[in-house]
């Protein structure tokens, strides 16, 4: 029996060491963004972001196959699906966004940290590219820079990925108000070659692949996120609904398939952090995870690409900064919030005022003195600005987390003279004192006007699906339709 229990342990043992072989990794970061992790609410906790990554690489036979490009074989690959998946600091609702893959944005200056080679900063190019100027770290830097959002990790995943992962699974439901087939026409080359008749149809394998890479028949990119969303919401209540945990088997094939398929960040390659991060996801009930897309429209100078819908744009960004939920299912009154100390004479507060301004522009001159000078007049004397100067895309107010509920009320105090929400209030390790952040929000005026941040309040333009919404089904472009018989 001992000698049974011994060879039964070494064999787990080396069979998660394997585990951990397969998975593959590299930097989080590919340069510097200057966005910091959003500090912990009153219970200790943080929002968890993870950036998904959908490569287009046709760097092996397997993935030529299923791309059909073979004249990109050898170059670098693009991020053809880019998704920031935000789980809640209480873990009881998560938000997924896309940014469809032509969308046109500066990428930043990165450096890649497998090769050490420097790409400079670009205007105008398209997001998917920041994948070929320094691998995922920089489109994760990519999207630091746009949202203001600090991301904890990335996943990638290629062709041959998707396919096996969809096969792992058993297969994925998705629905078709009529029937579709996404082939070559005179006018429009190319297509996915999805073909499937009207209705509800499981797709695996290749057929997932296409359902996901499918553009011209859904109309336009911004439909083939809607697509992709509708296929991870039945993804997720596929997996909710599987009991994977009495089938050692099944279990065994996921994991075997996962950690082959997935490219992760350094700071989750193993088995058990990755486990670790499907369990923050598990804990979310169906109904609180709400899945859309950045708000785009044509760009003036090509109307085949994209750019942010800048003001609706933002207003999302916002929402996940501000961990705000995406949907309304779990939307409670407020709580009156325990009294702690009271706030000490505004006179006696030294105040650190930074100008944070500077996100996509330059820094507005003298903001942070304007800011002071408004302190001034509300009795907080002691007032000064700092240096150097710090980018952001919200104001804050920051408090020392040693100085505990006096330090909350002291900031407290500073935000309510500024006009600004109390959720603007931040503890955070490494502020020296009270420090206003005035951010790109606030770059002038003497009243903050604070954008909207309810749960469900979502900006015009976002499309928003909600996981448990089973009767999604996607409209098909007229050229596209089939009648399931040619």
């Amino acid at each position: 029996m001992a000698v049974l229990i011994l060879g039964t342990a070494t064999a787990g043992y080396l069979y998660y060491q394997h585990l951990n072989n397969n998975i593959r990794s590299s930097a989080r970061s590919g340069g510097e963004s200057g966005v910091k992790k959003a500090a912990p609410n009153a219970q200790g906790d943080t929002p968890l972001n993870i950036l998904l990554i959908g490569s287009d690489s046709r760097n092996s036979a397997e993935n030529v196959k299923l791309g059909g490009s073979k004249d990109t074989v050898g170059d670098k690959p693009r991020a053809d699906v880019q998704m920031l998946l935000h789980i809640s600091a209480d873990r009881k609702n998560s938000s997924l966004v896309s940014i469809p893959r032509d969308t046109i944005l500066p990428i930043p200056e990165c450096t890649d940290s497998e090769t050490g080679q420097k790409y400079p900063a670009t205007d105008n190019r398209p997001i998917n590219e920041s994948l070929q100027r320094g691998g995922p770290g920089c489109t994760l830097t990519t999207w630091e820079k746009l949202t203001g959002v600090y991301i904890d990790h990335w996943i990638m995943l290629d062709f041959a990925g998707v396919v096996a992962m969809a096969d792992a699974i058993g297969g994925v439901e998705v629905c078709v108000k009529t029937g579709v087939w996404d082939k070559p026409t005179r006018l429009v080359p190319g297509g996915s070659g999805l073909k499937l008749p009207a209705g509800k149809n499981t797709v695996q394998g290749k057929q997932a692949l296409q359902w996901l890479r499918t553009r011209h028949a859904f109309g336009n990119d911004q439909n083939r996120a809607k697509a992709q969303h509708m296929y991870m919401n039945s993804m997720l209540r596929t997996l909710k609904k599987q009991n994977l945990w009495s089938d050692a088997g099944r279990l065994m094939n996921l994991a075997e398939t996962a950690t082959n398929a997935l490219q992760v960040s350094d700071e989750i390659r193993s088995v058990k952090k990755l486990f670790d991060l499907a369990m923050q996801l598990k804990s979310v009930p169906i109904n609180r995870i709400t899945m859309t897309t950045m708000p785009t429209a044509e760009w003036s100078q090509d109307r085949n690409k994209l750019v942010p819908v800048e003001k609706s744009a933002d207003a999302l960004w916002h929402l996940v900064r501000e961990d705000v939920a995406f949907d309304k299912n779990g939307k409670e009154k407020k709580k009156p919030s325990s009294s702690g100390p009271p706030a000490a004479e505004p006179a006696t507060l030294g105040v650190s005022v930074v100008n944070g301004t500077g996100v996509g522009q330059a820094p507005k001159d003298g903001r942070a003195g304007e800011v002071a000078d408004i302190l001034h007049g509300k009795g907080f004397a002691e007032a000064d600005t700092s240096q150097p100067a710090e980018p952001s895309k919200d104001t804050v107010v920051r408090y020392a987390k040693e100085d505990g509920d006096q330090g909350k009320s002291d900031a407290e105090s500073v935000a309510e003279a500024l006009g600004l929400p109390a959720t603007a209030v931040k503890a955070d390790p490494e502020a020296g004192g009270l420090t206003v952040v005035v951010g790109a929000d606030w770059r002038e005026g003497t009243v903050y006007k604070a954008p909207k941040a309810e749960a469900g309040d979502l900006p015009e333009g976002a499309d928003d699906l909600n996981a448990a919404d089973e009767g999604q089904c996607m409209d098909i472009y007229s050229v596209y339709k089939w009648d399931g018989k040619s």
